[in-house]
């Protein structure tokens, strides 16, 4: 019975010993079908993450291109509405001149002198040929707001070849 008992002791040994062995293998299986659990999430992780990264670049591409696109129409715009200022104070240059051609004009037909292409009609002697001289660079002196080169070129043209005569 000894020899019984110490057989059934050692089965008993042998037997916990298995049934640990048994467990510790169990544990170390749920430990690696852990670990490949946690492998596949690490490797879907990744690929978030280059997907991430990539649409992250895509996105900064395409607002660095509107970023661009909207400083080239900006850029536009302001030379646009330069151009627009411009032609504006042209015109409204323009529209006073022709004022001041009229108001001319008016005043030449109000003082009898006969408005036939000569900005000196009537001039008869070298005294009021320099009045009158002095009257049209008042009005179409570049200078001024009814100002204009050509005009003031032919005034200047005429006004020689009138001093010139009345001089000979």
């Amino acid at each position: 019975m000894d020899q019984a008992v110490r057989i059934s002791d050692i089965d008993q040994i042998f037997g916990w010993q298995y049934d640990e062995e048994e467990q510790l293998e169990e544990k170390r299986q749920a430990l690696q079908r852990e670990r490949c659990e946690l492998e596949r999430e690490k490797k879907r992780f990744e690929r978030e993450k280059r997907s991430f990264f990539a649409q992250k670049r895509v996105e900064c591409m395409r607002l660095e291109k509107e970023r661009r696109l909207f400083d080239e129409k900006w850029r536009i715009l302001e030379a646009e509405l330069k151009r627009l200022a411009a032609d504006r104070q042209q015109l409204e240059k323009q529209r006073r001149f022709y004022e001041c051609v009229e108001e001319h004009e008016r005043q030449t037909r109000v003082t009898g002198r006969s408005v036939s292409g000569s900005f000196f009609a009537g001039v008869a002697d070298r005294q009021t040929l320099k009045k009158r001289y002095k009257e049209l660079l008042k009005i179409f002196h570049p200078d001024n707001a009814c100002g204009d080169v050509a005009t003031l070129q032919e005034i200047n043209r005429e006004y020689e070849r009138l001093s010139q005569e009345l001089a000979g």
